[in-house]
């Protein structure tokens, strides 16, 4: 049910203007600026504010994936003829518009196509109820934060004064999911103190116990029922803006067996390389920088999935998926660029706990 009313609703007419970018933006200036609105969208104008076109979330994860530079302008992400509302136009056909298009924003055009506005479907409607089932892998030792996990496991450390797994279900139930699954070993008796039935934050709480650690996949082996929904893994020790519906509507819809969500690294070599055939030098190049894609910890899984897993057998997510291309099942990333940390060292935990933790 919608949750707005035509005479409280309002724009938000104080924030919507970050959203306003020139179309010489390069695509790391962009996706800064999509971090630090979390709009999800880019309205790309000219020095008159008339809209030229949208980069959206979707966008930037295509560019990346096509291996578009950091420092290039995104001209070519632009999609040049965005769905656009008038500003006369009423809240219930504008959401209207949206749903019908599958669309998340809605910028709000003038006559002279300047930029009035932005509509944003989450403040048009309450997020849809997720029956999906979040499984949060939360047994690790956490050997490499000691001492701080001498008596505490690792994903009840405190963050920002609530432990990482509190922050990682409040945020997945703030986009409709409500049913989580907790694999839990090293001193799991005391997340199960904390947590309970999850009642107490208005979500179901079940829980999967190892009696050794069973690695990332594992423990799924261990799973009473299996579902009849995909549903999503994560690991305890990741703190992350990543949307999660999103992530499942993204592995829905291009129908994989399994996606992995993937995260852009970037490393410098610090010495010049020589490039050589044989003993012939061919090249020079000055400090070359590697881009690659690592694994973000978080997935989409279809329910078949569990058919490659057994019970106590120890597995990890990379080996899990390594078995599923080995038979030819549909395994695919989804590139994220939202703040991301793996709390797995004491420098990861501590900068979690200061003001800038999404790096």
């Amino acid at each position: 049910m919608a949750a707005y009313n035509r005479n409280e609703y309002q724009l938000k007419s104080q924030n919507w203007r970050r959203a306003l970018l020139p179309a010489n933006v390069t695509l790391g200036d962009l996706i800064r600026n999509l971090e630090d609105t979390a709009f999800q969208i880019a309205l790309i104008v000219d020095s008159n504010e008339k809209l030229l076109g949208t980069v959206t979330d979707g966008d930037v994860r295509r560019g990346i994936l096509r291996g578009i530079d950091m420092s290039k302008s995104v001209k070519s992400l632009i999609q040049v003829s965005p769905i656009v509302a008038s500003p006369d136009m009423g809240i219930p056909m504008a959401l209207e518009l949206m749903r019908a298009n599958k669309i998340h924003q809605l910028p709000v055009v003038d006559k002279s196509k300047r930029v009035v506005g932005l509509h944003f479907l989450d403040d048009l409607i309450s997020p849809p109820s997720r029956s999906n089932t979040i499984v949060i892998m939360a047994g690790g030792l956490g050997t490499r934060l000691r001492p701080h996990t001498e008596n505490c496991p690792k994903p009840m450390l405190p963050v920002l004064g609530k432990p990482i797994l509190e922050h990682i279900i409040e945020r997945a139930r703030s986009e409709g999911f409500t049913n989580f699954l907790l694999a839990i070993h090293y001193l799991g008796h005391l997340i199960e103190r904390h947590f309970g039935d999850g009642s107490h934050l208005q979500v179901n709480i079940e829980y999967i116990r190892e009696d050794t650690p069973l690695g990332t996949a594992g423990a799924l082996g261990l799973m009473s029922s299996r579902f009849d929904t995909p549903f999503m893994v994560t690991n305890g020790d990741v703190l992350t803006d990543i949307r999660f519906g999103d992530l499942l509507d993204f592995h829905s819809r291009n129908k994989a067996l399994a996606t992995m969500a993937v995260r852009q690294h970037k490393w410098q070599n610090p010495f010049g390389v020589v490039h050589t055939r044989g003993i012939e030098i061919i090249g020079f190049e000055e400090k070359p920088i590697s881009l690659s894609h690592i694994n973000a910890g978080v997935y989409a899984l279809e329910p078949n999935v569990l058919n490659y897993i057994n019970k106590n057998e120890h597995c990890d997510m990379p080996a899990l998926f390594r078995r599923l291309q080995e038979n030819s099942e549909r395994t695919i990333v989804y590139p994220i660029h939202e703040p991301w940390l793996d709390i797995g060292r004491p420098d990861d935990y501590k900068k979690a706990n200061s003001s800038n933790n999404g790096d």
